[in-house]
């Protein structure tokens, strides 16, 4: 009796190499190792399986968004330095034979960077280096980056120095800040924020001297002082819950739109750029996207692009990388682009990319961390439009994702395997513009799809 071939995902591990009899030869495919088990991991393995990579995942949790499509997913956190070597060399993992991996990345920069430069001294690749990854870890080393690059981006300032060690102090740095820059202000925890948290607008000193500004100023104050909980301020912190002893300060940029531009880069130097986006955010996270931009102009998509040439090139980073930008439209003037933040990793403004251009964010990502030829990035539609499902105040009937395929046979949906909570990430939508159809309706086409998936329709 002929035996059975192995299912999917068991087979013979494979190389492209033409043996002696002109066959294709038998070998390992490579190995990618990413540090987090969230929804980008997740999209990840998709790209991975048709491109024959082994991904390898360290996840939170095995019944996690991440882990309940990759086999090789060993459970730990990303500051436990024995998972972290562990998925790396694929000691006590379920990989192809417990090999090494070829590269070890992430998909959320709340790293242990330490670690990740002890393992980088030991000939492991990371990618990105330690070194970029510190940029979006940490804002405030980004805001000298930025600076020492000579990067549009809104004044700033960093407040808790030396000679601010009191709540008053700091309180009265603020204020010089704002008599010389403006009102409102903003203020942000240096690590830790996200989608909104560590995140403060300021609109006066008044309201700087009183309600949770104040308590912000207090809580850094107390930290600086060895007397904080630990728990952070704002929402933030960094990895392991350290206290936050710094705030930084920026101008509150009156931008007309978000935008974002999204590359990727090689360890080798080579860069493929997609469509510069447009991004929607509400309460601080992204809740829909239009690529490419509508409306912007050839001048200001190419200022945009430099600028993220220029940030991939000056701090080295490898993998994908998001470059969120503030635009400021004025009738007869050529627009304004300030750096608001940046992502070194597939990012919520690339999703688009699934299904609105030749080679996905995910697909990319892996490419470039294992330095092969990079896809081409132009998009296969005149616009795409990225709707994001958010958790409602209400769980969604079983016959939520029927009524929604049904709704809308066109659109695109992608969920993330993550049980329903209010306010969370739970999935997101693509929908591509027709030659013959207005942006405006295919964006209320994917928001009626989000609707019905979020139990609000």
């Amino acid at each position: 009796m002929a035996s059975r071939p192995p299912p999917y995902g068991l087979a013979p591990r494979l190389r492209w190499g033409r043996a002696a009899s002109g066959s294709l030869g038998v070998v390992s495919a490579p190995i990618v190792a990413v540090i987090g088990g969230g929804q980008l991991a997740r999209m990840m393995q998709e790209e991975a399986s048709a491109l024959g990579i082994h991904l390898r995942a360290l996840v939170e949790a095995a019944d996690g968004s991440t882990g309940q499509v990759v086999a090789d997913a060993p459970v730990g956190a990303a500051d436990d330095e024995a998972a972290v070597r562990a998925v790396a060399t694929g000691n006590g993992t379920q990989g192809p034979g417990g090999k090494p991996a070829a590269v070890l990345t992430f998909e959320h920069e709340h790293q242990d960077s330490r670690l990740l430069e002890r393992l980088q001294d030991e000939g492991v690749s990371v990618q990105p280096v330690p070194q970029a990854l510190e940029l979006a870890r940490d804002k405030l080393a980004m805001r000298r980056a930025m600076s020492e690059a000579g990067l549009p981006q809104p004044a700033w300032v960093e407040v808790g120095g030396p000679q601010q060690e009191t709540a008053q102090e700091m309180t009265d740095a603020v204020e010089a800040f704002a008599a010389e820059h403006g009102w409102p202000v903003v203020l942000k925890t240096p690590r830790g924020g996200y989608d909104g948290h560590g995140v403060l607008l300021v609109r006066s000193a008044e309201s700087l001297r009183q309600g949770e500004a104040a308590e912000w100023l207090a809580s850094v104050a107390r930290a600086r002082a060895g007397q904080s909980d630990g728990q952070g301020t704002g929402g933030g912190g960094s990895l392991g819950g350290a206290a936050v002893t710094s705030l930084l300060v920026e101008r509150a940029i009156p931008f007309t739109r978000e935008l974002a531009v999204l590359l990727a880069r090689s360890p080798s130097g080579r860069i493929a750029v997609w469509p510069v986006a447009q991004t929607v955010q509400e309460d601080g996270m992204c809740a829909e996207v239009l690529a490419p931009a509508p409306g912007l102009d050839s001048a200001s998509a190419e200022e945009a692009e430099l600028i993220g040439r220029a940030v991939a090139e000056r701090i080295g980073v490898t993998g994908v990388l998001a470059v969120e930008l503030f635009a400021v439209e004025t009738f007869g003037e050529p627009t304004r682009l300030y750096v608001n933040e940046l992502a070194m990793r597939p990012h919520n403004s690339g999703h688009w990319t699934q299904d609105g251009a030749v080679t996905s964010q995910f697909a990319q990502h892996l490419r470039a961390v294992l330095d092969l030829p990079l896809g081409a990035t132009e998009a296969t539609a005149p616009t795409t439009v990225m709707v994001n499902l958010i958790g409602g105040q209400r769980e969604p009937g079983a016959d939520a994702l029927s009524r929604a395929m049904a709704a809308q046979p066109d659109a695109r949906i992608h969920l993330y395997g993550k049980q329903w909570r209010p306010g969370r990430k739970l999935g997101h939508v693509n929908m591509t513009v027709g030659s013959d159809q207005a942006v405006a309706d295919v964006v209320e086409q994917a928001r009626e799809v989000v609707a019905i998936l979020r139990g609000d329709a």
